[in-house]
């Protein structure tokens, strides 16, 4: 398959999705044009060659301690890197064809992501390569370009023990060509900033960093309806960069509650010909970090709320889909987050463009390691000779997004420890600093007492702790920014619908399940539980905000069971790896979501064996008191209190006695009046599979996901919370099954394959449509169950 090029506009942006042949494996010739791919595996891009699996106990096995875990001696740790296949090397081909080539063009080749190590090869000759999997990097391949068909090879090699969590493996990111004239905007030559904001008026200022001789620029911005607002052109150069100050009048601000965005159209001229259009979408707001006040956006003084958010998409592991991407961001913002940090890597340009739109703030991050090692083959070989290049290119493809309000250089680095880290955590700084003097830089710091020590944590804008939550006041007094972030908080640990008894608080519990109680009360042996840092944000004013760890559960960490097989994915997540959410989503939403009610019910109560035993009950809700009701008779009123950090949050009943029926809770207003109810009740026997959809209606573009919530229910329609029957899965018309997860960190079955087990009587199916629009249909089987059948539709 060719792709053509055309050169009907002064620039062409051109996705490579298609047409590419994949081989896993080392072939010395591969990267010659004349090498025959026929008999290689026809893939799409974004692809991650990894994610099909089988899981397997021996790819990622390491007998480690894991030092920012506090470990000190060696033990066999499984699972974490996800037991996926992605570790050795691989190959991809593809073809594409620039017709009408000719003198004064330029062709760049752009690459969104690629895991790992990754050589480029055009036309046999190698153009270049780079080291950092998660970087977005560029080559101007002009040179290397052939009348007709022109030939790209991308070799790739992952390393074992090169990640502490799964990386994902391939061209997991979007591939782009980029033809346009010589004289034109340089590849990420736009930086737009707003240094002046009032209610009537903002300063826009955009510089512009362009190639060629008698240039002009004329930029125009548009308002979000496409009407033209504001324009500026000039003549004047600082260099070879154009500096333009243009006024808006009555500006809309960006903001998680409002993302307005505008968009800037700059069109470079060279006399009165134009030689290169650019538009690049931007918001009008202004950050500001203060001492006396906290952080504040747009004047008003907020706290993140924020979570920590793996790269891996679950089922669908590292390859980027705008689809999945928005069901979670969807999901968090239904819980009241505002804010997202990329853990612990460079983010996609999707995600960034779904924030912009949908209102997240972002705290973008670098590496998770510098100069010294975490892991044998990690960055900390590339260190010292890639970091400024790997954050020059993240921040110049990335400052434009309004969302990023903070970078980060790092997290939890062993070189928080002595004087070459402080100088390394300086010189990573000062590049961020050159490079955008609009946004602070914070590290993750987990070794406070050290940074205290070194002046490590001084020198930072915005001190980042990650857990220690008894050093917080210690740190405030010894750091003199007078500023402490929650860069990373909780680590409480639960699996979805698992509950564990007696129900105490409890550090490091394992279970011969291998799965987490969903009571919230387990975490890790260095972290803690979700009150301990709603306590820090509500009572210290010097507290910023916190991001959770993890917005989701991710593949690999299987912390507290990296010594037990079988466990392949985390146990952290707010939400499971299917996207559903947990317990815990609605403790969060409680205290985050300001403008919706959440009333939600703990443990299900489906407990055959347990009648007459002390099963607690616990309810979420932004309400401070609630009485609850077994069978109609009264279990007493429960108001938050002060007696402990879980009472301040959740109504908790401790000694309900099991008996099946129905349990439910009424939940009172300030005044003492009914205001909320909910129950939940002792299913029968599983009966029939209930369907339903995120997005009835997807796009007919190949790649758009509607996912599908299977659950099982009774003849009377109630969930039956413990069902676990293998289910079969059957997509028709026009689409495509894609895969299915149950949230289960113990399963080894296969995302792709058209089978899976419930897992606490859900799962998810993932439809992805064709590039023909019409019915589509999933069919979804179980012995012993009346069938599920959804409808859906592209268009």
């Amino acid at each position: 398959m060719f792709l053509q090029v055309s050169f009907a506009q002064q620039r062409q942006e051109i996705e490579l999705g298609e047409g590419w042949k994949f081989y896993k494996g080392q072939v010395a010739s591969a990267s010659l044009k004349e090498f025959n791919d026929k008999k290689w595996q026809s893939v799409q891009v974004p692809h991650d060659w990894a994610i099909y699996g089988p899981f397997d106990k021996e790819v990622d096995k390491q007998v480690v301690a894991i030092m920012q875990n506090g470990e000190k001696v060696p033990t066999e740790k499984t699972g974490r890197t996800g037991s996926l296949p992605h570790i050795g090397d691989a190959w991809y081909r593809n073809y594409f064809t620039v017709p009408g080539f000719q003198k004064g063009k330029r062709v760049l080749i752009l690459f969104e992501g690629a895991m790992s190590e990754p050589k480029i090869f055009v036309n046999g000759t190698k153009v270049g390569e780079w080291n950092y999997g998660y970087n977005y990097f560029y080559f101007d391949i002009t040179d290397h370009i052939q009348s007709g068909k022109n030939t790209l090879a991308v070799s790739l090699s992952n390393k074992p023990l090169a990640s502490r969590w799964y990386p994902g493996a391939g061209l997991f990111r979007k591939v782009k060509l980029i033809v346009k004239n010589e004289e034109s905007i340089d590849q990420w030559g736009t930086f737009i900033t707003t240094p002046y904001i009032s209610d009537t008026q903002a300063k826009v200022n955009v510089k512009t960093r362009a190639t060629g001789s008698n240039l002009r620029i004329e930029t125009t911005i548009l308002d979000a309806q496409g009407k033209t607002v504001a324009s500026s052109k000039t003549e004047e150069t600082f260099g070879k960069e154009f500096d333009q100050n243009i006024a808006v009048a009555n500006p809309k601000l960006w903001s998680p509650e409002s993302p307005y965005l505008y968009t800037a159209v700059s069109r470079l001229y060279s006399g009165n010909t134009l030689k290169d259009e650019l538009s690049t979408r931007f918001g009008i707001r202004h950050i500001n970090y203060d001492p006396k006040t906290g952080f504040s956006l747009n004047g008003k003084v907020r706290k993140f709320k924020g979570v920590c958010l793996h790269h891996d998409l679950g089922p669908l592991g590292s390859a980027i889909n705008i689809s999945a991407l928005r069901r979670q961001l969807r999901i968090l913002k239904d819980m009241g987050c505002d804010a997202v940090r990329s853990s612990h890597n460079m983010p996609s340009l999707e995600q960034l463009q779904l924030c912009d739109e949908m209102g997240l703030m972002f705290l973008a991050e670098t590496f998770d390691e510098w100069a010294k090692p975490k892991v044998k083959n990690g960055y900390n070989r590339f260190f010292n000779t890639d970091a400024e290049k790997d954050v020059v290119n993240l921040i110049q493809a990335t400052r434009n997004h309004p969302s990023i309000v903070m970078w980060s250089s790092g997290n939890e680095v062993p070189d928080q420890f002595g004087s070459e880290g402080v100088k390394r955590a300086k010189w990573l700084q000062d590049i961020f600093h050159r490079e955008d003097p609009t946004r602070p830089v914070t590290v993750g710091m987990d070794q406070v007492k050290a940074t205290m020590a070194s002046g490590f944590g001084a020198l930072l804008d915005i001190p980042g702790l990650n857990y220690r939550t008894h050093l917080y006041e210690d740190a405030f007094k010894a750091f003199p920014q007078g500023l402490i972030l929650g860069s990373e908080t909780a680590s409480t640990v639960s699996s979805r619908g698992v509950y564990k008894f007696p129900v105490v608080k409890a550090a490091e519990k394992q279970y011969p399940d291998h799965q987490c109680s969903s009571y919230d009360m387990e975490y890790c042996s260095w972290s803690n539980l979700p009150e301990d840092d709603f306590i820090l944000q509500d009572t210290k004013p010097w507290v910023i905000g916190q991001f959770v760890w993890t917005g989701f559960d991710y593949l690999g960490e299987p912390t507290p069971y990296d010594n037990f097989w079988p466990a392949r994915s985390s146990y952290f997540g707010i939400n499971d790896l299917a996207g559903l959410p947990k317990d815990r989503f609605y403790l969060y939403r409680s205290q985050w979501n300001t403008k919706e009610n959440t009333l939600h019910i703990l443990p299900h109560w489906n407990w055959e064996g347990r009648e007459g035993q002390v099963t607690p009950v616990f309810v979420y809700t932004n309400y401070d008191s609630a009485e609850l009701f077994l069978n109609g008779k009264s279990l007493g009123v429960q108001k938050k209190n002060d007696s402990s950090p879980q009472s301040r949050y959740r109504l908790m009943w401790m000694d309900v006695k099991y008996e099946p029926g129905t349990l439910k809770v009424v939940a009172y207003d300030k005044t003492g009046r009914a205001a909320a109810e909910k129950s939940i009740v002792t299913a029968g026997k599983p009966s029939k599979i209930v369907l339903e959809a995120d997005r009835n209606v997807i796009n007919a573009d190949g790649n758009d996901i509607s996912f599908v919530t299977v659950s099982v229910v009774d003849k009377d329609g109630n969930p039956c919370p413990t069902a676990n029957q293998q289910l079969n899965f059957k997509v028709s018309g026009n689409a495509t099954y894609r895969a299915a997860c149950n949230g289960d960190a113990t399963s080894l079955e296969q995302f792709h394959l058209p089978t899976m087990k419930l897992f606490s009587g859900k799962l998810v199916v993932l439809v992805q449509s064709t590039r023909k629009a019409g019915d589509i249909e999933l069919l979804v089987e179980g012995k012993g169950l009346q069938s599920g059948l959804a409808r859906l539709k592209s268009k």
